[in-house]
């Protein structure tokens, strides 16, 4: 048996899965917006109370585990792993001093080039830690991988905006300049084995001893595992709260213009981008109960002819940079379904133009979609989205993160193309 264990921003959720991906066992926790000082305590407690949930006899099975977490969401911590300070989490912008130093150093386009970054956040830390000094800064999922495994490392992903160098696996000169630390994490592949669960946590959790902790990934890269999606031109578009694309390319692309970089994927890539358009605008006009009734009603063959680009406020990510882009929501039609039509041409658009510019920058180009995300159940949005992206679209038949955990728990490194297990 198989164990994934993801933490998004508002859960954490497990899943076991056997040899042949079937799932045998799910539960979940919900912290729902938790106050800083409490969220690593929280974080520990659930890691703990998830695994306790799963059935015992499940437990005893227990081949490997894995762990995903929130990008560049990062702790300060002791020898001991007791966390110093509250965590920085994903969103925090709050370095926005160290941020330009990095610029200066790496350029604008770096993935760990913004205040939001790991990098940024590690810098932030040991600048105001004062006499609550920190020895090991690590990502969420290394964290938490570390309480049961002993052994902090940080992998590919979320190493990312920490500055790992992805054609060395190592940290580059500039970074550890930079970051002025005792001790960065080692950078190994997503999946590589990193140790046993430790005997305590083993023995209190009623886990088989001999269960491997391999490394994590990020929530968004376990979904997009989860998927199972292994050839290049294959992509996923995650339809939640915003649009998140993620295309397997033969080339890698990172134009920090466009709000795009690349993930390490074995001998493929993982490209794509995050825009701010999504779920959470259609929100801030519908119901859920109106969407679906609504929705019922568009008839996808007859464009609305109107031009929206559907944000929830100022700013964007992909497949424009622009902090400053306002929403465009006008004209407004007097009839609802044809507002709602219309917002769901828009986010359509958004999808397609994100796939041509991946292309347009040398990605391999788009040939299908598999869809993830509460809005791949909306029938009429699938249908808009497939005339606009003019490549075939499907859903994912399992789009939880800890699902792609499961699985990445399961097949360690040999997930990725080209690897080989150690």
């Amino acid at each position: 048996m198989y164990l994934g264990i993801d933490f998004g921003t508002s859960g954490a959720r497990a899943c076991v899965i056997a040899g042949e991906g079937q799932i045998e066992d799910m539960a979940r926790i919900d912290f729902g917006d938790l106050p800083d000082h409490e969220a690593a305590a929280t974080w520990r407690e659930a890691l703990y109370a998830l695994i306790a949930q799963i059935p015992i006899g499940l437990r005893k099975r227990l081949t490997a585990l894995t762990i995903d977490g929130t990008s560049a969401t990062v702790l300060a911590c002791d020898e001991a792993l007791n966390p110093t300070f509250p965590p920085l989490r994903y969103n925090d912008a709050r370095a926005g001093e160290e941020a330009a130093l990095i610029r200066q150093t790496a350029g604008a386009q770096h993935p760990a080039a913004s205040a939001s970054s790991g990098l940024a956040k590690v810098m932030w830390l040991k600048k105001h830690l004062g006499l609550q000094r920190a020895r090991l800064y690590l990502n969420q999922a290394d964290w938490l991988s570390a309480l049961l495994s002993g052994n902090p490392v940080s992998d590919y992903h979320n190493a990312l905006k920490m500055g790992v160098d992805l054609d060395t696996g190592q940290w580059p000169a500039w970074v550890e300049f930079l970051a002025d630390v005792d001790y960065l994490p080692v950078p190994v592949r997503p999946g590589q084995t990193i140790g046993l669960v430790e005997r305590t946590p083993a023995r209190a959790l009623g886990i088989n001893l001999d269960c491997l902790v391999r490394a994590g990934s990020t929530d968004s890269i376990a979904a997009f595992l989860a998927a199972g999606v292994d050839q290049p031109g294959q992509a996923v578009t995650s339809l939640g709260s915003t649009l998140v694309l993620k295309l397997l390319s033969e080339h890698r692309v990172d134009a920090g213009e466009f709000g795009i970089y690349s993930h390490w994927f074995g001998r493929q890539w993982l490209t794509g981008g995050a825009s701010n358009a999504g779920g959470a605008v259609l929100r801030q006009h519908f119901s859920d109960a109106e969407l679906n009734a609504l929705s019922s009603r568009i008839d996808p063959r007859r464009p609305t002819g109107l031009d929206y680009y559907p944000l929830p406020g100022k700013g964007e990510r992909f497949p424009y940079n622009d902090p400053e882009r306002p929403p465009r929501l006008e004209p407004r039609p007097d009839n609802r379904v044809d507002f709602l039509h219309a917002m769901l041409e828009g986010l359509a658009r958004i999808e397609a133009l994100g796939y041509a510019r991946l292309a347009e920058l040398g990605a391999t180009p788009a040939r299908a979609v598999v869809s993830a995300g509460g809005g791949a159940k909306n029938p009429a949005y699938s249908r808009i989205r497939a005339d606009l992206l003019r490549i075939p679209v499907s859903q994912a038949a399992e789009h939880e993160a800890c699902y792609g955990a499961a699985r990445l728990a399961c097949h360690g490194v040999t997930l990725f193309p080209g690897e080989q297990d150690d």
